[in-house]
């Protein structure tokens, strides 16, 4: 949740900004993580809220299965079903607007306890560049322990083509085939499956 500026010499503009807790259990196999939720998703307490960043098209294309017609609590659901977790590198920050160049003063969430604590997973997916690069300096050498997908950014900042960045992110689904198919319906493993 955002909260104004108490920081002396911070124009009233800039905000701390928080991240979401994880979305994340133990059939998790892939971990995507983001950079910091953007100003939408902050006012709705959801990740990946502005309908113009195109995470919940590109993952229903890995997927197999449409999250954008499902509310948001059934997308987590669903991609926890197919072994998907959320989470964000920076745990809170002052930015400006939604824009990762605009991030400063960070703290980093605590990738390397969520990793220990979650050993099914196998690989670490950054959702663009920031995330990335923030991403691995946090992680370290445990970074060395997972394989690490570089994403193209989801977010509308990201001039790539719709086509590419789908092919990029269907990265994710050798990880995600061998998830256990009992929690997920016919059509679901059909999805991962193709």
């Amino acid at each position: 949740m955002s909260t104004p500026s108490a920081h002396p010499g911070q124009p009233p503009s800039v905000t701390r900004k928080r991240c979401f807790d994880p979305v994340v259990d133990h059939h998790t196999r892939v971990l995507v993580l983001g950079s910091l939720p953007g100003e939408q998703s902050l006012a709705l307490q959801q990740y990946y809220a502005n309908r113009q960043n195109k995470f919940w098209a590109l993952m229903s294309d890995v997927l197999g299965v449409d999250l954008v017609v499902l509310d948001y609590a059934a997308r987590l659901q669903s991609l926890l079903r197919h072994g998907v977790g959320l989470w964000d590198v920076v745990a809170e920050a002052h930015r400006k607007g939604s824009l990762d160049s605009n991030i400063r003063e960070r703290n980093d969430n605590d990738l390397c306890g969520l990793l220990l604590r979650y050993p099914n997973i196998q690989a670490i997916a950054f959702n663009g560049g920031t995330a990335g690069r923030h991403g691995l300096k946090v992680l370290g050498e445990l970074a060395a322990a997972y394989d690490i997908i570089a994403l193209p950014s989801s977010s509308p900042a990201h001039t790539m083509a719709y086509a590419v960045k789908a092919m990029r992110w269907r990265a994710l689904r050798p990880v995600l085939a061998d998830v256990p198919c009992n929690h997920l319906s016919s059509h679901e493993k059909q999805g991962i499956e193709t």
